[in-house]
C-alpha cells in the first residue's frame, strides 16, 4: 500500500503543470490592468477638481469671522479731571465727584467779593458749593456714561466678495485647469501605448525564443542521426575518424545552443509575466496564430495628419497653451483690478447712537468696491517679458517636435516595408534550404559527397530558419510600432 502511495505521488509530481493559453490581446488588457494604478485614478480626480476649484473662483466668496477679545484696561473716554472753564471737575476712583470754581470765573468773583459780608457771604458760598456740586454730579454721569466696559468685546462679521475684473486671471487659470486636465489624460494614454508595445515586444519575443527552441532540438536530432550514421561508416571503413570527431563537436555546439534556447524561453516568459501582473512562474502558452498573417501597411497617406494626434505632440501644445495664458495672468497685474464687497458687522462696542457697550443685538451693513491701479510695477513688466520668451520656446519646441514625429513614422513606415520584404526573402531562403538539406541527405545516404557538404547544408538550413524567425518577429513588432505612431 506504502509503495502504491509512493508511486502515485511521483507520478503526480512529475506531471507537468496545467498552462493557460493568452493571445495578444488577453496579455495586452492584463498589462494594462496592471499598469493602471490608483496614483493615477488619484491625479485625474485631482485635475477635475482643480478644474472646478478655479471655475468656482468666479463666484462670489462669503467669508464668516468672530473675534473675542479680553482686556484688563478699562476703556474711558473722558478724563477724571477735566477744566470746563468756568472750573475743574474731579471724578475720584471711589466714585466720588468735586467742582472747584475758578478765582476768574463770575462765581469764584462773586465768593471773594462776598467773604467779608455775614449773610450775603454764608449764602453766596452756600449757592456755590450747591452750583459747584451740581455740575461734579452731571459731569460724574457723563463720565460714567463714557465708560465703554471694555474688558469684554465680542465682534462677528460675514462678507461676500465678488470679482468684477481682475485682468482676465480668472479667465486664463481656469483654462490652465482644463488643459492640466487634459495634460494628465494624455499622460495616461501615452503610457498605455508605451505599455502595449512592451508587452507586444515581450509576446513575440517569448515566440521567437520558443520557435528557435524547436529548431534547435530539430538540429540536434539531425546531428544525433548523422553521428549514428558516421559511427556506422566509420566501422565500415567509408568514413574517417575525423569526420566522426567533426560531427561530435557540431553536435556538441547543437546541444549548447538547445540549452540556451531553453534558459531564453524561461526567461522571456518570465519578463512578459511581469508585464502582465502574474506570478513569474506561472505557465503559461501564447497563441501565435496571427504569426503567418501579419497586415502590414503599404505607405502612409497623410502622416502629418496622423502626428497631430500623438499624445506627445497634444501634451507639448498644451504646455505652450499654458505658457500663454501665464503671460496673460502676469499681464493682468499690470491692468486694474476692480472688487465688490458687502460686509455685515456685529459688536457689542456700537456707535449708531453715542459709543456703548451694550449688548443689543444691532449691527450694521457696509458695501463698496475696491479698485487697485498699477502704476509703476517694474519687475511685472519684466517677468511678463520672460513669459512671452518662454510662450515662444515652447512653440519652437513643438515645431521641433511635430518634424522628429513625422521623421519617426516615415521611417516606421519604411521598417514596416523592410519587414514585409525581409519575410517574404526568409521564406523563400528557407524552402530553397529545405531542398538543398534534402538533396545533401540523399547525396549522402549515396556516398556521393563527404560529411562536412551534409554538415554545410543542416548549418545553412539552420541559419534559414533563424533568419525566417527573427524577419517574422522583427516584423510584428515593427507593425507594433507602426500601429502607435499612426493610430
Amino acid at each position: 500500500m506504502k509503495r502504491s502511495l509512493l508511486i502515485v505521488g511521483i507520478t503526480l509530481l512529475t506531471l507537468p503543470l496545467s498552462s493557460r493559453t493568452l493571445t495578444l490581446q488577453e496579455c495586452r488588457d492584463l498589462a494594462l490592468g496592471a499598469a493602471s494604478s490608483q496614483s493615477a485614478e488619484q491625479l485625474q480626480l485631482a485635475a477635475e477638481a482643480n478644474r472646478k476649484a478655479a471655475y468656482a473662483a468666479m463666484f462670489p466668496r462669503v467669508t464668516a469671522n468672530a473675534a473675542y477679545t479680553y482686556s484688563t484696561m478699562d476703556m474711558t473716554l473722558l478724563p477724571s479731571e477735566m477744566n470746563l472753564g468756568a472750573g475743574t471737575a474731579y471724578v475720584a476712583q471711589d466714585g466720588s465727584s468735586q467742582f472747584f470754581w475758578d478765582e476768574g470765573s463770575a462765581m469764584g468773583q462773586m465768593v471773594q467779593q462776598t467773604r467779608d459780608m455775614a449773610v450775603v457771604g454764608d449764602a453766596v458760598q452756600q449757592l456755590a458749593t450747591a452750583s459747584g456740586q451740581m455740575i461734579a454730579d452731571g459731569y460724574k454721569q457723563l463720565y460714567d456714561q463714557m465708560n465703554l466696559d471694555a474688558h469684554h468685546v465680542f465682534v462677528a462679521q460675514v462678507g461676500v466678495t465678488q470679482p468684477i475684473y481682475v485682468g482676465g486671471r480668472l479667465r486664463e487659470l481656469y483654462t490652465i485647469s482644463k488643459l492640466m486636465e487634459q495634460t494628465v489624460a494624455l499622460e495616461t494614454d501615452k503610457h498605455h501605448d508605451e505599455v502595449i508595445v512592451s508587452v507586444d515586444e515581450a509576446y513575440w519575443r517569448v515566440i521567437s525564443v520558443q520557435h528557435k527552441q524547436e529548431l534547435a532540438e530539430q538540429y540536434y536530432n539531425l546531428l544525433v542521426k548523422l553521428e549514428g550514421d558516421v559511427e556506422v561508416l566509420v566501422e565500415s571503413g567509408l568514413a574517417t575518424q575525423s569526420d566522426l570527431l567533426k560531427v561530435k563537436q557540431k553536435r556538441g555546439e547543437a546541444e549548447l545552443k538547445r540549452l540556451q534556447a531553453r534558459n531564453g524561453l524561461q526567461l522571456s516568459r518570465m519578463a512578459l509575466c511581469q508585464l502582465c501582473g502574474l506570478d513569474l512562474d506561472e505557465p503559461i502558452e501564447l497563441d501565435e496564430s496571427g504569426l503567418d498573417e501579419a497586415v502590414l501597411h503599404d505607405t502612409v497617406s497623410d502622416y502629418r495628419q496622423t502626428v497631430g494626434n500623438r499624445p506627445e505632440l497634444r501634451m507639448l501644445e498644451n504646455a505652450t497653451k499654458i505658457a500663454e495664458s501665464n503671460a496673460k495672468i502676469i499681464a493682468a497685474g499690470l491692468q486694474p483690478n476692480i472688487v465688490a464687497q458687502a460686509n455685515y458687522v456685529y459688536s457689542n462696542l456700537s456707535a449708531d447712537n453715542g459709543l456703548s457697550s451694550d449688548w443689543r443685538g444691532k449691527g450694521f451693513f457696509t458695501a463698496g468696491i475696491a479698485v487697485n491701479i498699477p502704476i509703476a510695477h517694474a519687475d511685472d513688466i519684466y517677468r511678463l517679458k520672460a513669459a512671452k520668451h518662454s510662450v515662444r520656446a515652447a512653440q519652437l519646441k513643438v515645431d521641433e517636435t511635430r518634424e522628429l514625429l513625422e521623421l519617426q513614422v516615415v521611417q516606421a513606415n519604411q521598417r514596416v516595408l523592410e519587414a514585409q520584404q525581409k519575410v517574404a526573402m526568409t521564406r523563400l531562403a528557407v524552402k530553397n534550404s529545405e531542398e538543398v538539406l534534402r538533396l545533401a541527405q540523399e547525396s549522402f545516404k549515396a556516398g556521393m559527397i563527404p560529411v562536412s557538404e551534409l554538415m554545410q547544408a543542416e548549418t545553412a538550413w539552420m541559419a534559414a530558419c533563424t533568419d525566417k524567425i527573427d524577419a517574422e518577429i522583427e516584423a510584428k513588432v515593427t507593425e507594433s510600432y507602426f500601429k502607435r505612431y499612426t493610430k
